[in-house]
Order: C-alpha cells, then structure tokens, then sequence
C-alpha cells in the first residue's frame, strides 16, 4: 500500500470507530481480517496513524474546525507528525486509492489556525467532563501535562536480577536501539517511531530465558518504592499478571514468603508461566474459589502489603489513548468503591511495623492522595511514611527524582510530563 493508501485506509477505520462506536484495537483486528492483502507494514502503519489521531482526536478538530473523520486525520498530519501543508496535499492528491484533493478550507485551516486559544480540554486533548479533576491536580499545568500523556510511549523493559544484570544485557539488546532508562537501575528502554512494527521483544533469547520483563519505568520505580526486602513476607493482593510480582521476587532475591493473588482469578492465568520463566521459586500463587477467603491463614503478620489498585488509568493514556475518550464518569465512582475495598483488606494482614504500599496508574487525586486520607481517617493505626523517605531506596537519584516528580503530602505522583513515565501515584503507609 502507498502512505496515500494508508491514510485512506485510517479515515476509513476512524469513520467506522465513531459510527459504530467500538475500541479502537477491534476496528483494526476486524479491518486487517477484512483486507488479507495488507502486509505486516501496511498494518503498523495504519494502526499508528489510528492511535496518533485518538491521540490529538480535539486538537485535530479544533484546528480543522470541522470533526469529522477526515478532517481529524489530515489536523493529526499536522500536529502530529509535523508536516507542513505541502506534504500532506501531496498524500491528499485524488489520485487512486488516495484521500480527495485539499479543499480551499482545509488549506486555510492547516495554514493559518494554530491551538494558541484553545481551551485546555482541547489543547491537551482529553474529555472536557475530567476539566475539573485534572485542574485540581495541575492546576494551569494541565494542558501540558495532558498533551505528555497523550504522546507515544516506547518500550520500557525492567531486567530480572535473578536472571542477570543489566551491563551484561544492554549490549545483546543494542540492535533495538535500547539505552539505560533515567530513574531505575532495572530499566531498559526502546524508542518507537510513529510507524514502527513491533520490535518482537518476546522473540529475544533474553525474554525467553526470563532475563527480561516488559514493564514501563513507572511500574518499576512503583515497585522499588515499595521497598520489599528479602526474608519478608510480602503480599501482591492485586496480583493480575504479575508484573509487580516478578518485580518483588527480585527485589526479595528469592529469600522469604511472596503471596500473590487477585479477586479475578482470569487475571492470574497468565501469572504461573511468568513465575516460571523468571526463576522464581518463592511465590505462592492463590487463586480465589468462589466467597472463600484465601489469605485466611495471615492475620496481622505481613511485612509488606502491594496494592496495585484497580483505577481509572488515567495515567496510562499514552499506552491506549482510545480510554481516555471512552472513560465515563461513572467509571471513577466504581474504582473509588473498589480501591476502598482492598485497603479494607489490606489493613488487618499488615503486622505492626508493617506497610501497605498502594499504587495506582491514575493521575485523578480522588483514586490517589484523597484515598489515602480516607483510608487513614478509617485506621489511625496507618501513618504515611514520609516521601522523601520512600524516595531515599532510589539512592543517587532520590534527588532529582524528588524535582522531577510531584510531591504531595500522601506520596509521589508520577506523569510522562515530569518523569518520562506513565502517570503512577505510591504512597507508603506504615503501621504502628
């Protein structure tokens, strides 16, 4: 297919996103099955193109003054992907399979309409209802915060230190263009241009062998903030896949007593393989059995409790920008009662001296610092433990990382805008 093809091909499917109102992901899954003759390439590229425009879906219209698929695509061209008005009327020529020629008002539009008045809802390209949730976070920031969390991801992988170091891994890994990440000494990073395929990351001996986890550096630096020590015991209560359990079987370096669990055992199913390919040995999978309480056996004796919260994931937008659009605002009262519910949990498996860690991937202060102090308000028993003592595991770049990253009295806020991650607040409780 020719780029003109391409981009014909992604107005069509945005068509079909808005009038059939379906997830973005299927619309390209329903689209690839529906055009056989597509190779590997055509269909990186149209899904880039698709995500990039549900990226500055606002944006887009607000500089074409019109919404309606193509405009979207052809705004997106420009903000985008930096072409000037010259390159994309040569994509939009009328020529076979390619968009129709460039009306007079789109060239006007592309030309002299810029974002410079644009309310921060469309400037930052996010639902105008989460305005007022995001104000009370960013305050006049917003904006900008919003436009990072709305630009590309790369590839994040965190090294398993009981499978080896990451000066040993980096260099089998410099054919995919991967560098140390900034913030934690686990991290590898990959940078992924607008159309590039998927560098095939699980075909890698080192993926294979367990040496490696793909894991975004926010998740990581959630998980060493946690601070889990060998010879605890240590409890993932919302274990899903285990991605942070993998993360505290290494920090744990083996020694002591791991617990993993999830309220959705489907969430677990993939956990058990992981474990295996990652060498750990001390992790107790338990997967609940209809209304029976599977942590029955621990009453006030953890060391450390690992809520990865369920959330609105606000702060993983960057990674799937069609949720941002599809989030309801109903959707954050149900997260609320949920988040609620685990700290319930959590409280009475935690001993004394002992800590929750809760991690959420949203930036809403709601599901973050507001939750904390509900939870508190609840259990006096439970304390913050200081931030700046939370940051200190990260040793030399406690520092700068304590700049960079936003600092409230329940924890540590991280968003793409300051820390280069995915949006992750952790706050560390401790128990008297």
């Amino acid at each position: 297919m020719t780029p003109a093809a391409r981009l014909s091909a992604a107005i069509e499917l945005i068509a079909t996103i808005d009038a059939q109102r379906i997830p973005a992901a299927k619309a390209l899954k329903e689209w690839g099955t529906a055009h056989r003759y597509a190779g590997s390439g055509d269909r990186a590229a149209i899904s880039g193109l698709i995500w990039d425009v549900l990226r500055r879906q606002s944006s887009a219209a607000w500089l074409m003054e019109d919404d309606s698929a193509r405009a979207r695509v052809i705004g997106m061209l420009k903000l985008e992907r930096g072409m000037d008005v010259a390159t994309i009327a040569a994509l939009c020529d009328g020529g076979r399979f390619a968009p129709d020629t460039l009306t007079a008002t789109e060239e006007a539009a592309l030309t002299s309409r810029s974002l410079k008045d644009a309310p921060a809802p469309v400037a930052g390209d996010y639902p105008e209802w989460l305005d007022p949730y995001l104000a009370k976070v960013f305050g006049d920031d917003r904006a900008a915060e919003a436009t990072a969390m709305a630009s590309r991801a790369p590839l994040d992988l965190r090294v398993n230190t009981l499978k080896g170091k990451r000066e040993k891994i980096l260099p089998r890994l410099h054919h995919l263009g991967a560098k140390e990440t900034p913030w934690s000494p686990l991290g590898l990073r990959i940078e992924l241009g607008a159309d590039a395929r998927n560098p095939g990351i699980h075909a890698e001996e080192d993926f294979i062998k367990g040496a490696i986890e793909v894991q975004d550096e926010g998740s990581q630096l959630a998980a060493l903030l946690s601070a889990a020590k060998p010879g605890e015991q240590v409890i993932d209560l919302c274990a899903g896949a285990g991605g942070k359990t993998l993360a505290l079987a290494a920090m744990m370096q083996g020694k002591g007593r791991l617990i993993a669990t999830d309220s959705d055992k489907r969430q677990l199913v993939p956990i058990h393989e992981r474990l295996s390919r990652a060498g750990v040995h001390n992790c107790d999978v338990r997967t609940p059995r209809g209304e029976e309480e599977v942590l029955s056996d621990i009453k006030a004796s953890a060391d450390l409790v690992l809520i990865d919260a369920p959330c609105t994931g606000t702060g993983t937008w960057r990674r799937n920008p069609d949720a941002k659009w599809r989030m309801r605002p109903g959707a954050l009262e149900v997260r609320l009662k949920d988040q609620a519910e685990v700290l319930e949990r959590a409280a009475p498996l935690v001993k004394p001296g002992g800590r929750i860690a809760y991690i959420t991937c949203s930036v809403l202060s709601e599901e973050n610092g507001e939750q904390v102090r509900a939870f508190i308000a609840r259990h006096p028993e439970f304390s913050v433990q200081p931030p700046e003592q939370t940051a200190s595991v990260l040793w030399d770049k406690a520092e700068a990382f304590a700049e960079a990253a936003l600092q409230s009295a329940e924890g540590w806020l991280m968003t793409p805008r300051r820390t280069g991650t995915d949006g992750f607040f952790v706050s560390v409780l401790t128990k008297a």
